[in-house]
């Protein structure tokens, strides 16, 4: 597994790598969720592609009283990892190199970020779309793998590279979770043990809605208005929001014609936790 930290042999590299070319970009810090994007990764690029993983911790997508410093970069363990699945190249790039002091150009999206996530994170998903920018022209990719976990982050990077015209196609990857339901983070090792213990209310909160959803017709308020009551049987859980949208335009949504999308964040102390349910 080849490890490349500099943007120059990058993008002399990329010029050559076989194809296809899989990308599935990081922060680090990886866990069975990360791993799983990779196995994905081997497939879709069968025995004559390649795949690459980057590591970098975008300061762009944090906020000021967000994590960015404390945020764990275990990077010779993550490369062991992803040795042992088979990844190909991992690009990690530090943040001096990617970054000019004087940089003034990012690329915004401007519907799909100002609800959910976007609402409580202003600039999240300015940084997300710049760096995945940066990554794609650095890397060449044909094809990138994220998870349906940050979906409304997916969904925005969808409408990037269809409005851009980027040559790459945007795979969804399933969610991947504890045997509790909790959903697979880098912040779940923030949580105590009691935050972690009422942490898979989360998920269980969500499938509940799901079923009352197919049990009887019910409003858009009256379902978010369950999750939040659901979520509220964990005492440590403070709801960010609750939200039942369509899940192309993540514009609000009557639950009586699917598909929906019922998501969620919810605080745990300081560590915020998000996570979703696709009704078909």
């Amino acid at each position: 597994m080849l490890i490349v930290k500099s943007i120059a042999r990058m993008q002399q590299l990329s010029l050559g790598l076989p194809k296809p070319v899989v990308l599935v970009p990081t922060m680090g810090s990886l866990h069975e969720g990360h791993l799983a994007l990779i196995d994905r990764a081997k497939k879709l690029a069968g025995r004559k592609g390649f795949t690459v993983a980057t590591i970098f911790v975008n300061p762009a997508q944090f906020g000021p009283k967000e994590d960015f410093q404390k945020y764990p970069r275990p990077f010779k363990r993550d490369c062991r990892l992803l040795q042992n699945r088979g990844c190909d190249l991992v690009f990690a790039p530090a943040v001096e190199n990617m970054y000019e002091p004087d940089a003034s150009v990012t690329v915004t999206e401007s519907q799909l970020q100002t609800v959910m996530c976007g609402v409580s994170r202003p600039g999240h998903f300015t940084g997300v779309c710049t760096i995945v920018t940066k990554l794609f022209l650095l890397v060449q990719p044909d094809l990138a793998i994220f998870g349906e976990k940050d979906f409304q982050q997916l969904t925005i990077l969808r409408r990037m590279v269809r409005d851009l015209n980027f040559p790459v196609g945007i795979i969804g990857h399933p969610t991947v979770r504890e045997s509790d339901g909790l959903a697979l983070s880098s912040r779940n090792v923030y949580l105590s043990p009691e935050e972690r213990r009422q942490a898979p209310l989360i998920h269980q909160a969500l499938r509940e809605a799901e079923k009352e959803l197919r049990r009887q017709s019910v409003s858009r308020s009256a379902l978010e208005n369950f999750i939040r009551r659901q979520i509220g049987q964990a005492p440590a859980a403070r709801v960010d929001y609750v939200a039942v949208v369509d899940p192309e335009t993540l514009l609000a949504k009557e639950p009586s014609q699917l598909p929906v999308l019922l998501a969620t964040a919810v605080f745990f102390g300081t560590t915020r936790l998000i996570d979703n349910v696709l009704v078909k």
